[in-house]
């Protein structure tokens, strides 16, 4: 197996992760990388076959789960009741129940007012350059998201904050100050979510915190402390991804002068300059894939990133294209894991997007983007544009 060693902090790969992951396609479908001490799949066959390979799974097998330093407690407290880092049956009865309040139809009801939200957020855009994410990009997500929840919309800068904290977790550049930002973010968010819960316990009303209460699943229904995990997987999945993708969208659309918003070019949004860059799996069996033997209780990186980069998948590529044919991007995941809010991230970049472009004709870049250093995750720290 190729070995390759790689800083995902390095000014370099922060900004374009690509031409790695194209030397380490090389090697094959797996590499070593050796910052990680973790065999990678890189081509986009091995990532789509493993994220449904069900040898292998989210949830750490009996006797191989990590430790976690004491002061993370209460982060990892409420992660414990994540649908996304359990496995079934726990997980099956987690999502099923989910799934029976975040229905297609209640979904696509919110088109009209995702409209109006974004027109009134392109009425007000300043007259000079302006940081397209903190006047539309970072709010459209978060405030769909709270509406759809029934939680305070208000409320968006503190639920920004607390969720911007606790993903730090699965950032790259960790530290101590970012481990204790995140616990203090969870204890604040789960202390808002209780309240919350509570009132429409008293108070029941049409949104999904409601239906959430009162789903059920074989007559069992979520805990509290599943609904507190499930709100906030719910509000953080809800828009960390979307805000990337919105940003880095906006970016290839106007680097690419592409203004025709059409589902198929939101597809290649998602395959060209997905958010999420790297997903875990655990080792179940022992298992031979793709030519090398893995333990049980081994882990293995996904590499979304690279599998919609992979020139055996897709013809050229590294040119984005609206009106490209080829297989699924893997952006959104797979197997019983994929994304539960696939259908209203890509309902809020069609129309997100589309809104912009229609309003905005000659928007255009202000100054050169820059990407975060937030790996696993790919997203832009400002994009800069004037209308």
């Amino acid at each position: 197996m190729l070995r390759l060693a790689q800083s995902p902090t390095d000014p370099a790969f922060v900004q374009d992760p690509y031409p790695f992951y194209d030397q380490a396609r090389a090697g094959g479908d797996l590499f070593w990388w050796e910052d990680y001490g973790l065999a990678c799949a890189i081509s986009h066959r091995a990532v789509s076959a493993l994220l449904r390979d069900r040898r292998l799974g989210r949830e750490a097998p009996e006797g191989f789960a990590p430790d976690f330093p004491e002061h993370t407690r209460p982060f990892y407290d409420i992660e414990a009741h994540s649908m996304l880092e359990l496995e079934p049956p726990r997980h099956t009865r987690l999502r099923g129940l989910v799934l029976r309040a975040f229905t297609s139809r209640r979904i696509a009801a919110m088109g009209p007012e995702i409209a109006a939200l974004c027109d009134r957020l392109i009425d007000s855009f300043p007259s000079g350059p302006f940081d397209l994410l903190d006047s539309y990009g970072r709010i459209i997500p978060v405030v769909v998201i709270a509406r759809l929840l029934g939680v305070p919309e208000e409320r968006a800068d503190d639920l920004l904050r607390w969720s911007n904290a606790m993903v730090a977790m699965y950032q790259a550049r960790r530290t101590r100050e970012v481990e204790e930002a995140a616990v203090e973010a969870a204890l604040a968010f789960r202390a808002f979510v209780e309240e919350t819960i509570a009132a429409r316990r008293s108070r029941p009303g049409d949104d999904l915190l409601t239906h959430l209460i009162a789903a059920e699943e074989g007559g069992e229904r979520l805990s509290t402390d599943e609904l507190v995990t499930t709100c906030i997987l719910l509000l953080n999945a809800g828009h960390e991804a979307t805000v990337h993708t919105m940003g880095n969208g906006a970016k290839t659309l106007l680097e690419h002068e592409v203004r025709d918003i059409t589902d198929g070019a939101v597809e290649e949004i998602l395959r060209f300059d997905p958010p999420l860059h790297m997903f875990t799996r655990w080792v179940y069996e022992d298992v031979e894939l793709y030519g090398h033997r893995f333990a049980r209780g081994d882990r293995v990186a996904l590499l979304l990133g690279a599998a919609n980069r992979d020139p055996a998948a897709y013809s050229d590529p590294h040119r984005f294209d609206p009106r490209r044919e080829g297989p699924a991007n893997v952006a959104f995941g797979g197997g019983i894991h994929f994304c539960v809010g696939a259908p209203l991230a890509r309902l809020e970049l069609v129309i997100g997007l589309g809104r912009l472009f229609e309003r905005c004709p000659g928007l255009r870049l202000a100054e050169p983007p820059r990407y975060g250093d937030v790996y696993h995750f790919h997203g832009l720290e400002r994009l800069m544009v004037e209308a």
